[in-house]
């Protein structure tokens, strides 16, 4: 059968033929210095030389951000490693899981294919105006968040919606994002259904979204908020990260100060800062 006969897997099974496995394990590692994640898991399910290859420390160690030791180190917070050392592979699993840090009410993980990172903020960690007094907000349970819980607007006339991240972000340019619904789930007969008639004052004034930086960079958009029932991602603006030694604050706010009219039937869940154009996509490490 000629060539055709060559095992793929290579002569790993006594076959005595040559294949993909007869390759050095320096020379797949090289292959895997120029694959996404994803790839380099794939490839690992070959044959030993390539799961070998796929859990060198020269492989992963590109695949990490510039400051993987500081991502690492807000990762772990205030546990202790018991002078452990972490393979590459192993630190690049940790920072794509969602870690806490600064409470349990703010998570940050790693891009697995784009060495950025995403944080998610809840909404509580916002400064809310009002949040303490229950005749305006509340903090209801729900099974949608992230967080398991959401801020939710009976009335106001005054909405302001403020927060502020300090972290040392990889390089690279980030998008933010409140995530808003109008209208609040209840259970009807097993299914989550939503009451229009508790949504009021949206459509005739936009809410203000802006954010600012610790170096200066500014944005800032208007919009009405729409569609009742659907969790909806409001991009707020970008910013660009040059150095990710160097800590950066993010200062984020949503207002609508117009007290002509009552504002009801919002939900906040969180605040989203990840890369732009961000795509999630599994990695089975």
């Amino acid at each position: 059968m000629g060539a055709a006969g060559s095992s793929a897997a290579g002569s790993e099974g006594g076959s005595g033929r040559t294949g993909l496995g007869d390759l050095p394990e320096g020379c797949v590692a090289e292959i895997m210095l120029r694959l996404d994640p994803t790839q380099i898991c794939r490839l690992a399910r070959l044959s030993r030389v390539f799961r070998r290859a796929a859990s060198a420390d020269l492989v992963w160690e590109t695949k990490l951000p510039r400051n993987y030791r500081y991502l690492l180190r807000r990762a772990l917070g205030e546990e202790s490693s018991g002078g452990r050392e972490f393979g590459k592979k192993e630190i690049f699993a940790l920072l794509c899981r969602r870690n806490a840090f600064d409470g349990e009410h703010t998570e940050f993980y790693l891009d697995k294919n784009g060495g950025l990172i995403c944080i998610e903020i809840s909404s509580k960690a916002l400064t809310i105006t009002g949040i303490g007094d229950r005749r305006y907000w509340a903090f209801i349970p729900t099974a949608e968040s992230k967080f398991r819980t959401v801020a939710y607007l009976h009335q106001t006339w005054w909405l302001e919606v403020r927060g502020e991240q300090e972290f040392c972000f990889p390089e690279g340019t980030y998008s933010l994002y409140f995530r808003l619904r109008l209208g609040k789930a209840n259970l009807r007969l097993g299914r989550r259904v939503y009451s229009p008639e508790h949504i009021r004052g949206w459509d005739l004034k936009p809410v203000r979204f802006q954010l600012s930086t610790s170096n200066g960079q500014f944005a800032q958009t208007k919009c009405y908020l729409d569609d009742p029932g659907i969790w909806i991602d409001y991009h707020v603006g970008d910013f660009v990260v040059g150095n990710s030694d160097a800590p950066i604050t993010v200062e984020f706010s949503m207002i609508q100060i117009d007290c002509t009219h009552m504002k009801r039937g919002l939900c906040v869940d969180l605040v989203s800062i990840r890369p732009k154009d961000f795509n999630s996509v599994p990695c089975p490490l």
